[in-house]
């Protein structure tokens, strides 16, 4: 049974965790959280079980909040109700840290950008490619997704990227893609068609700044390693 009804929580244990949530989100245990914002769409279930259910599934807080509502809906106990509060949480906290990236120059708050697509792509199991275009401040202006592929592989073409960057009128473009594996590591199709675009870009005048590959076991920037 998906959002049912139990008893009210009689021990005050939520009581406890509104207190300790006040006090700082950093009190509270990644299964305390998810546990309290369960409790907040179906508040006469004990949802601490739930919570723990979740966090095995998807190996953790940041697979639990990243993970597509189709996969938290098969999760017994979860209903529409429950996943939607795990997907306002996640778009909440892709929109705190999207809004940072688009205050100031991409190369100069590169940081930011990091926490921003790792939050946002690290725990995907289908990979993502992304392009972000970049005015000649090096502005945000556009953030799109061109392709997803299967578990290892996105399609993605060279002539679509450049068609999309000198339609947005991009002075500069960044690669971002994802590994479902977890490692970071380009392959060498990544390197490839990393250097496929950048040359194809700079025939037109469009720069290519980096391509970064994001994995849960970190990032990989192609311009650090020197393959651009």
């Amino acid at each position: 049974m998906a959002d049912g009804d139990v008893p009210d929580d009689k021990t005050g244990h939520r009581a406890r965790l509104r207190q300790r949530l006040a006090q700082g989100g950093d009190a509270l245990l990644d299964h305390e959280l998810i546990e309290y914002l369960l409790a907040l769409a179906i508040p006469r279930r004990d949802t601490k079980t739930l919570a723990y259910a979740l966090l095995r599934e998807f190996g953790g807080i940041g697979g639990v909040l990243t993970a597509d509502g189709e996969a938290l809906a098969r999760v017994p106990g979860m209903g529409e109700t429950a996943t939607a509060a795990i997907k306002i949480a996640h778009a909440a906290a892709i929109r705190l840290v999207q809004a940072d990236v688009a205050a100031r120059p991409v190369l100069a708050n590169w940081q930011a950008l990091l926490d921003y697509l790792r939050a946002d792509m690290a725990h995907h199991t289908i990979e993502r490619f992304r392009v972000l275009h970049l005015n000649t401040r090096n502005m945000l202006v556009r953030d799109e997704v061109m392709s997803e592929g299967s578990i290892d592989q996105a399609a993605v073409h060279v002539r679509e990227v450049i068609r999309r960057a000198l339609e947005t009128g991009s002075a500069a473009i960044i690669l971002v893609h994802n590994h479902p594996s977890g490692d970071p590591t380009p392959s060498r199709a990544d390197i490839e068609i990393t250097r496929s675009i950048a040359e194809a870009g700079k025939r037109l005048g469009i720069a290519v700044h980096d391509h970064i590959i994001i994995g849960t076991g970190g990032y990989t920037s192609l311009r650090a390693q020197g393959l651009i």
